[in-house]
């Protein structure tokens, strides 16, 4: 009984110095949605629809919850975060090319129409990330009028989306 307790202290005072330490934030001061916004000529609707499903883990803005003050859950947001960035980053979409712009909003029309993205963890959390049919809808044509201004339409997308 007594090295159950002392185990119990133990990972109760680990637990309390654990507090002390934390990830470093992901904000920065730049402005990159809004140039973003205008080099993807994305409507409205998907503007809301990005900022609300995506750009906690897939900008340089990410807006924290209440308990991302708490260790351990605040490594495990930031390792979130950080493997979104390292998939799609709108922060450095201005450094893309064109190629690599259409290559990224390919996977997003992907990951989207799978249901992959945005992750069921983060929908639990943030139920107007959950995304309607007529919200992936309206992702995938503004994504794929994107592409296609590029010039680099895969008929594979275009022949996928319209047998869905």
């Amino acid at each position: 009984m007594i090295l159950k307790k002392k185990i119990l202290v133990g990972l109760v005072l680990l637990f309390v110095i654990a507090q002390f330490f934390s990830p470093k934030k992901n904000q920065s001061d730049l402005v990159s949605k809004e140039a973003f916004f205008v080099q993807s000529n994305a409507p409205k609707e998907v503007q809301k629809i990005l900022n609300q499903a995506c750009f906690d883990c897939h900008s340089d803005q990410t807006s924290y919850p209440w308990y991302n003050s708490i260790t351990p859950i605040n490594y495990w947001l930031n390792s979130h975060v950080n493997g979104g960035k390292k998939h799609f980053d709108i922060s450095k979409w201005s450094t893309y090319s064109v190629k690599r712009k259409a290559h990224k909003l390919e996977e997003l029309i992907e990951e989207v129409q799978e249901g992959e993205m945005p992750l069921t963890s983060y929908t639990w959390t943030h139920k107007e990330a959950d995304l309607s049919a007529d919200q992936i809808e309206a992702l995938v044509d503004w994504a794929q009028k994107e592409i296609f201004a590029y010039g680099l339409l895969n008929s594979n997308l275009i022949n996928n989306s319209v047998e869905d």
